[in-house]
């Protein structure tokens, strides 16, 4: 039974209700999927992909199927944009700049375009149709999105269903776009910022001076050699080996539930906040992410040796104190960071590390919660600090 206009109105107010409250574009494929089906649609696959803004993503994927349900996928450079997306007929529409097309997968001619059309006709379908759906004039990377749609009736679709399709289309293409933004702006900030810092500037906490005061474990990382490094060597190829350093130490924070506040030129400062899990477990967690970091900045150093280039050593520091916790800088331009005594003793610290000759240091604040030996270095000056400090090292 054909969806009376009526009908199509209501499922239009519901993909328009969804997309203002709802996050999870897959669902609303889903649904719109199912309230096609039961119009009378012979709809059997559809299938709704976006590109996306994300470090390690290029484009997110979902596919429904009327038998087996929904499937998401996040897909890298490779697979969205490789060899089968170049023999696609997305690819084809978009060098033909043409927003829409029907292929009717009953006619063998049409079977030899594409492999993808051979296997769908494997699976019994006999319509495959697309849309492209622009966003904001390709202003950003977010540059629209994908929907296939696939039927198994005999003839598959009917005029009139397209146009109901067509019709549902920019309510479908606003929810995706709003769904989204609000994606990219969470993994954005999440890239730059960290995901507990990136949550909070979501939030609203987005003016200067707004701020709190937290406990957390302290990390502060710093590779040997770097500048001396950088001015014997070629640019683009110091960029590469300082990622892949940072690569060890970052992976080794974020592994043990720590978050990159900041990198430092040739180091970054990472914070183990303590007040969901509590001190103890913090300075445990930024003693292991520490060791873990060295072990693998040690594993690269090897390898680098093996292939001749350079390598990089690595200092860290770990102290555990409150700090003032938000944002700094101009009514324009800010920087969320963390700031206060402690964050000056952890960064004294690693420099005094580098003189004593030792590649972890641990405060006395640490080895007190660590809950592992540790080996005391005995009481030291910091440079623009009171009094003196015990320091600690594991093996």
């Amino acid at each position: 039974m054909m969806p009376a206009r009526d009908d199509v109105t209501g499922l239009v107010d519901w993909i328009l209700a969804e997309g203002c409250n709802s996050d999870d574009l897959g669902a609303i494929l889903a649904g719109t999927a199912e309230r096609l089906v039961a119009r009378g649609i012979p709809l059997c696959r559809a299938t709704l992909s976006m590109p996306t803004i994300d470090p390690t993503t290029a484009v997110i994927h979902f596919r429904w199927l009327r038998d087996e349900g929904l499937t998401r996928a996040a897909l890298g450079v490779v697979d969205s944009y490789g060899g089968p997306f170049q023999r696609s007929p997305i690819r084809y529409l978009i060098d033909q700049d043409v927003p829409r097309a029907r292929w009717k997968l009953e006619d063998p001619e049409v079977l030899r375009q594409f492999e993808l059309f051979a296997d769908l006709r494997a699976q019994g379908m006999t319509e495959y149709a697309l849309r492209l759906v622009p966003f904001s004039e390709r202003r950003t990377a977010l540059q629209g999105m994908v929907l296939s749609l696939a039927s198994d009736r005999p003839a598959g679709f009917a005029e009139a269903e397209i146009d109901i399709v067509d019709r549902i289309l920019p309510a479908l293409g606003l929810a995706a776009y709003r769904v989204g933004l609000s994606k990219v702006a969470a993994e954005t900030l999440g890239a730059y910022l960290g995901p507990q810092t990136g949550a909070r500037v979501l939030q609203g906490v987005i003016r200067r001076g707004d701020s709190q005061v937290i406990s957390a474990a302290l990390l502060l990382a710093d590779l040997r050699g770097f500048s001396a490094l950088a001015d014997r060597a070629a640019a683009k190829e110091v960029v590469g080996w300082l990622n892949q350093h940072l690569e060890c130490i970052g992976d080794a924070v974020i592994e043990h539930g720590g978050e990159i506040l900041k990198f430092l030129g040739d180091g970054l400062l990472a914070i183990f906040p303590s007040q969901t899990v509590g001190a103890e477990q913090a300075c445990r967690a930024v003693l292991a992410a520490a060791v873990d970091a060295r072990r693998r900045n040690a594993a690269l150093n090897a390898r680098r040796s093996v292939e001749n280039e350079p390598t990089l050593d690595l200092s860290i520091a770990l102290h555990f104190g409150d700090v003032v916790y938000g944002n700094i800088g101009t009514a324009r331009r800010l920087d969320f960071t963390v700031i206060g005594p402690a964050v000056n003793e952890v960064s004294r610290m690693e420099t005094l590390g580098k003189a004593l000759g030792h590649d972890l240091l641990l405060s006395q604040s640490i080895a007190d919660h660590c809950g592992r030996p540790v080996l005391s270095l005995g009481a030291h000056e910091l440079r623009g600090i009171a009094g003196r400090r015990g320091m600690y090292t594991v093996g």
